[in-house]
Order: C-alpha cells, then structure tokens, then sequence
C-alpha cells in the first residue's frame, strides 16, 4: 500500500507553567486562559475533519486541550507520547535551569543529553516515533488509507517526531519550533514520510520578532537557545530573557 493514514500533532494549549517561565514535565499542570482560548480555536480548524482516531498523552494539559477542542470526542490515552521524564528540572524555572552545565548538552547535543533522575532524550525521541508509526501503521489498516488521525503531546516530543520524519539527527531538533496549539501532519510512506504541515497555528502570517534588548548590551548566546519542554510561543523568545 504506497498511500497510507495522515497524522496531525496537536501540541496541548499554553499551561500556566509555560506562561510563568517554569518546565513543567510531567506535573499536573493546567491550561491558564490563553491555553484554554488555543485549544477552542484549534478546535474551530479541527472540528469538520473526519478523524479515524484521536490519542493524547495521559498528562492533564493535553487532555484539557481535546476536551475544549473536540467536546465530546473519546480520545484513547498513548504512554509513548507523555512528555519527556525531565527529572530533577522538573517544576524548576527555565532561567535558573540555563546555568546547569546539562543545559548545553540539551541545546547542542540533545541525544547526548539525560536528565538527572529522570529520562534520556533519545529515549523520548525513540519510544514517541515508535508509538505514532505503529499506531499509524494499525489505524491505516483498519480505516483505509485516506484515514486521518490526531496525537495530542508536547513540544519536544513532537519536535522529535518531526526531526525523525525530515531524516535529521536528534541533534538538530532544537532548530525546529512547535508553538502550543498548533498543527503539525506528517504522512508515512513505504519509502519515507513526507512532513505536509508544521507549527500551523492558523494565525495571520507576520514576521516573528525576538523581544527587545536593551540599549547598550550585549548579544547572549543564550539567545540562540531553544525554549526546554517547547515553551510559550510567541515567536523567538529564551530563557535567558526569563520566558521559556
């Protein structure tokens, strides 16, 4: 079968940890009220499509984020897209986590990176991929292959995702960004997967501007971090700013 399922990754709305600059992990934390406004107006973009099957991570944000953006839609729970086990940084501020020495093993060396009392990168990348292609592989089975589906995770677990369908090192999935709401739709082929939408928020196209530095100083290389965890969106924004 050389057409197969199309999968769509939702990324949960903003939480109140993303919005307080803090790394959330795998603590139950909520949707603040943008989070909520997100995912009611993925919900609006999602709402006609014919999705053969919806699956979410089992933390509360993601299942916060189907509730408002397909009510009354049955969505089965997938251990292998939980967000990565960040371990002794969890609940700590991103800000405060920039200055760990792991810290740019995680910017520059991510599959290299394992987080104190908690999970290896490439282990999140490795069991995350694993679970979408087979349960693509079974849902393209079972509806056909014009079936589409839906996965509600988190920033970098579909950062991985996305960086294993483009063919690229783990290493380099820090260059890609995945806001909170937003689509992304990889289809699998026999051969390769074709990566059909990323970081779609369904906004007015404008130019992402970085926040403001202040006259006199200096360019950090903080600056060309990526936000641990996927951050808050809102274009190119870093810990070193005090936003994740």
């Amino acid at each position: 079968m050389w057409i197969v399922a199309t999968l769509l990754l939702l990324r949960h709305g903003r939480t109140t940890a993303n919005a307080d600059g803090g790394l959330a992990g795998r603590l139950p934390v909520e949707l603040d009220d943008t989070g909520r406004a997100q995912a009611a107006a993925a919900g609006e973009r999602l709402r006609d499509l014919p999705l053969a099957a919806v699956v979410t991570s089992p933390l509360i944000r993601c299942r916060q984020t189907l509730d408002l953006a397909l009510p009354g839609v049955a969505a089965v729970t997938e251990d292998g897209l939980v967000e990565c086990g960040y371990g002794d940084w969890e609940g700590q501020p991103l800000k405060k986590l920039a200055k760990d020495p792991l810290w740019p093993v995680v910017q520059q060396h991510p599959s290299a990176a394992v987080f104190p009392g908690g999970e290896a990168m490439a282990a999140m990348a490795a069991r995350s991929v694993a679970a979408v292609r087979r349960l693509d592989a079974r849902i393209t089975a079972e509806h056909g292959p014009e079936a589409v589906w839906l996965a509600c995770s988190h920033g970098d677990v579909i950062k991985a995702i996305v960086a294993d369908a483009l063919g690229v090192h783990l290493d380099l999935f820090q260059r890609i960004v995945v806001d909170p709401a937003s689509i992304t739709a990889i289809r699998y082929t026999p051969t390769r997967p074709f990566l059909l939408r990323l970081n779609d928020t369904g906004e007015r196209l404008t130019v992402p501007v970085p926040p403001k530095r202040r006259r006199g100083r200096r360019p950090r290389a903080a600056e060309s971090d990526a936000a641990v965890g996927g951050g808050a969106g809102g274009g190119a924004v870093t810990a070193a700013e005090g936003t994740p």
